[in-house]
């Protein structure tokens, strides 16, 4: 699982694993250590209809509905945006990217683009 910040916006990116072990366990997260303390980000199946967001304890977690967990895990919807107040949320499937990169994407997503060439 990624996760982009800027500003007022959150995007979540989820490989195969993520989106299987959110399926199955109803939450996952990752964790980014600092010298002095750490940054949880997660995502837990909520309830509701949409994406919601909240930040306790150094733990940025979303909320997302269990019918777009299904979504993401069972068809092939790419993703969910959701606009809360200022925070624009959104989460998505992670494919491999276009160019050559150093970093592991066997655990991603094909890239749509790449069977189009």
């Amino acid at each position: 699982m990624k996760i982009r910040i800027k500003g007022n916006s959150l995007r979540y990116r989820l490989t195969k694993s993520d989106v299987n072990s959110l399926a199955v366990e109803g939450y996952i997260q990752e964790q980014t250590n600092f010298i002095e303390q750490s940054l949880t980000y997660a995502i837990k199946t909520g309830e509701g209809d949409m994406l919601t967001a909240g930040y306790v304890n150094n733990v940025i977690t979303l909320f997302i509905p269990r019918f777009m967990i299904a979504e993401l895990a069972n068809t092939d919807k790419v993703g969910f945006e959701e606009k809360e107040g200022p925070l624009f949320l959104l989460v998505e499937k992670d494919f491999t990217c276009l160019d050559n990169v150093d970093e592991d994407q066997s655990d991603n997503y094909p890239n749509p683009l790449l069977q189009k060439n």
